[in-house]
């Protein structure tokens, strides 16, 4: 068996994007904050979890 995961990435502005994920109705809002904002030269104005925050979790859990 062979799973395929069907995610479309819906860029917003700037860093901010949507993810639309199987299994999730809503859309989860990936962005930058803190270190990760400072690294690409831009201030977000509200700080959002990052990709990189959702893979470690991944990993984590």
């Amino acid at each position: 068996m062979v799973y395929t995961s069907r995610v479309r990435i819906e860029r917003k502005a700037g860093p901010l994007r949507h993810a639309h994920l199987p299994a999730t109705p809503d859309a989860v809002l990936f962005g930058v904050h803190s270190e990760i904002a400072s690294h690409y030269g831009v201030e977000p104005e509200t700080p959002v979890a990052t990709t990189l925050d959702y893979i470690v979790a991944a990993a984590g859990g």
